[in-house]
């Protein structure tokens, strides 16, 4: 399903200068149709209760799906723009690391909708998110 062979380095080697960096989200694996990546629980994620930030989450769910899209698309023709992100929290995380899978629903030329499931060291799902995508042409 992906345009190209991609190898978890070639995801973790991007530009460090974006918000996935700053929150030190890691790709972890890439199989046949899902990718998968990490998010520290830690001081720059937590909300001030002291537990993950939903926001946090949702970083960490649009990095996977945008990804993902890139790598269904030819890049030197095409953009992947996000349209939609919603997620829901289920429970809190205070530490550790959180996980999360990301899963196509729908790829067409024009739009991708990706599910991006988030768990807790414990294997506990703490967060469920939809990315919805476009697909545009790339600005000349």
């Amino acid at each position: 399903m992906w345009f190209r062979n991609f190898t978890v380095d070639d995801l973790n080697n991007r530009p460090k200068n974006h918000l996935g960096a700053l929150l030190d989200i890691k790709f972890t694996e890439i199989g046949e149709d899902f990718i998968t990546g990490t998010m520290p629980v830690d001081e720059r994620t937590h909300q001030p209760a002291g537990i993950l930030h939903g926001g946090a989450s949702v970083v960490l769910a649009e990095t996977l799906g945008s990804i993902a899209s890139y790598m269904c698309i030819d890049p030197e023709k095409y953009v992947a723009v996000g349209l939609e992100v919603n997620a829901n929290h289920l429970r809190p995380v205070k530490s550790g690391l959180v996980k999360g899978i990301c899963k196509p629903l729908h790829v067409g030329a024009k739009t991708q909708v990706w599910e991006i499931k988030i768990y807790d060291e414990r294997g506990k799902m703490n967060c469920i998110s939809r990315l919805t995508v476009a697909i545009i042409n790339k600005p000349q």
